[in-house]
């Protein structure tokens, strides 16, 4: 299954999901574990579909469950951002 051949789409549409969660009253620690969650959800069901997201595969499979706890709370901020600015 394809998520997305366009990373800025991808990530427009994961930082639409974090502004979603800030206003509807999540703190960062509850939209960082769902980022979590849905990264390891993505990593094991989804094929990447571009060389950013297998990047992201890659460093997901190699990390350790802190390590991807990062990954995610730093892709949920960066995905947020990139949302605003548009």
């Amino acid at each position: 299954m394809e998520i997305g051949n366009r990373w800025h789409k991808w990530k427009e549409i994961l930082g639409g999901a974090v502004g979603l969660g800030e206003r509807i009253g999540m703190d960062d620690e509850t939209i960082n574990n769902i980022a979590y969650r849905l990264g390891n959800f993505f990593a094991n069901n989804f094929d990447p579909a571009n060389e950013e997201q297998r990047l992201m595969k890659e460093l997901w499979d190699e990390g350790s469950e802190e390590e991807r706890k990062t990954l995610a709370a730093l892709m949920a901020r960066v995905s947020h951002k990139a949302s605003i600015r548009h």
